[in-house]
């Protein structure tokens, strides 16, 4: 495995990029990851409790559930391509030329699920439309992700890169919480009202959120670091796709950004997603679920800062190893947490897994980049967050799902609580047999 060695970090060599430039990317990163998962968020809450109704229901309930989870698989699958799409072009021309790009077909998609006919009014069409509209959402996501991070880690003191890549980390709980909380509100109109049409409104919203992040990003510099490696870039490397480089020299760095990231990135969803519909199987209020879902992701979004700091001090391996062992072992009490019905244990069970999810998540930007060249970084990173995103994100729930119904159905909780432990056990795994990276200059080339 190739170590991080030639130095080559941000703000050192600032060439005009000043405290406010850095502080709008910073502003950008975080305001463009909060749409991101704010848009892939209120689709995964609206699957698990609306989208088997309105889509698919010339099926049973458990069988609506199963085919919505797999239209939020479609968008997850598409992340990787649009990752290495976003990526080519991000290493080639230019980060910000993507970022912007990414963020406006990531609210057009949204936007155009908010506005689609049911099953009811033209049958199978609808179905079809919503994985469309699913699939633009998982390319454009694909690019956001790794271009938002790495502008914050290439404009960062070489220090602080756990601390900056954890920025755009915070956007997930916050677009999250964002999601968590509109849907909380929604739950509370009448049933009629809530499928009629009260779904619709989040998806609509995003077009506000869109503009904001769109105003602030076009006003955002190019990374230092991505400017200078362009200046120095030959015409032979230039024509040379990054995805066939990393392939060539970093194929190893790919395949452990994938296996660091799966288990965080599978708890997201099956700890949020299908935790949502599994107390809604267990005949419990909504609007109580996502209530205790969305206070625990306001503790995550201040732990997320906090556990990048640590890992820029005490390194990305230990933090992220223990973040992993204890995440696996906390959906036990988790769901036993929500067999109980008491919405206290609830929260306080949400609030330990959330916590914990952050000593993975905090450090993850910095560690994933850190793995790359500057002149494939985008494409190396985006590459083993998106893969990871579509196996443990977009399969989790459904697979999830279907260990519930292997069980026989809720309370049978264990084959889910195992699948998690399996899962979180491989990252702690591949975090301990990492290279640590935080002490490290950025690879050149």
């Amino acid at each position: 495995m190739v170590l991080p060695a030639e130095a080559h970090d941000g703000p050192a060599q600032d060439q005009g990029h000043g405290t406010a430039s850095r502080r709008r990317v910073l502003v950008s990163t975080y305001i463009g990851t909060v749409i991101e998962w704010f848009d892939f968020y209120i689709y995964g809450t609206a699957a698990a409790i609306i989208f088997n109704r309105l889509f698919f229901p010339e099926v049973s309930s458990l069988a609506g559930t199963l085919a919505s989870f797999g239209t939020l698989a479609g968008g997850f699958l598409a992340r990787p391509l649009g990752g290495v799409i976003a990526g080519h072009f991000g290493d080639r021309i230019g980060r910000k030329k993507m970022l912007v790009l990414s963020i406006i077909l990531m609210g057009l998609s949204t936007m155009l699920v908010g506005v689609l006919p049911t099953y009811a009014q033209i049958g199978v069409w609808a179905p079809v439309l919503l994985v469309t509209a699913r699939v633009v959402q998982g390319l454009a996501a694909g690019g956001e992700w790794g271009g938002g991070v790495l502008m914050a880690i290439e404009h960062s003191p070489g220090k602080r890169r756990g601390l900056w890549g954890s920025v755009g980390m915070m956007g997930v709980p916050t677009g999250v919480t964002l999601s968590s909380a509109v849907f909380a509100l929604l739950a509370l109109l009448p049933e009629d009202d809530l499928v009629s049409w009260g779904w619709r409104l989040p998806f609509l919203a995003s077009f506000v959120l869109v503009g904001v992040g769109l105003w602030v990003r076009l006003g955002v510099p190019e990374s230092p670091v991505f400017e200078k490696r362009r200046k120095e870039m030959k015409e032979t490397e230039r024509r040379r796709p990054p995805l066939l480089e990393i392939f060539r020299n970093d194929w190893r760095n790919v395949v452990l950004g994938v296996v660091l990231v799966i288990g965080p990135f599978s708890a997201s969803a099956v700890f949020i997603t299908f935790a949502a519909a599994y107390g809604t199987e267990l005949g419990m209020d909504e609007s109580k679920v996502l209530g205790a879902q969305t206070i625990a992701n306001v503790i995550e979004l201040a732990a997320l800062p906090l556990f990048g700091m640590m890992s820029d001090r005490f390194g990305r391996r230990r933090i992220y190893y223990w973040g992993g062992l204890v995440l696996g072992l906390s959906a036990f009490p988790l769901f036993a947490a929500f067999n109980s019905g008491a919405w206290p244990l609830i929260l306080l069970a949400c609030i330990l897994t959330f916590v914990v999810h952050a000593a993975m998540y905090g450090p993850m930007g910095a560690f994933l980049a850190e793995l790359f060249t500057t002149g494939t970084r985008y494409t190396g990173a985006s590459l083993g967050y998106q893969i990871a995103g579509a196996v443990g994100g977009g399969f989790g729930p459904l697979l999830s799902a279907s260990l519930l119904a292997s069980a026989g159905g809720a309370p049978n909780y264990r084959y889910v609580a195992l699948f998690m432990l399996a899962i979180c056990l491989v990252s702690s795994v591949a975090a301990f047999v990492a290279p640590e990276t935080n002490r490290a200059k950025l690879r050149d080339a």
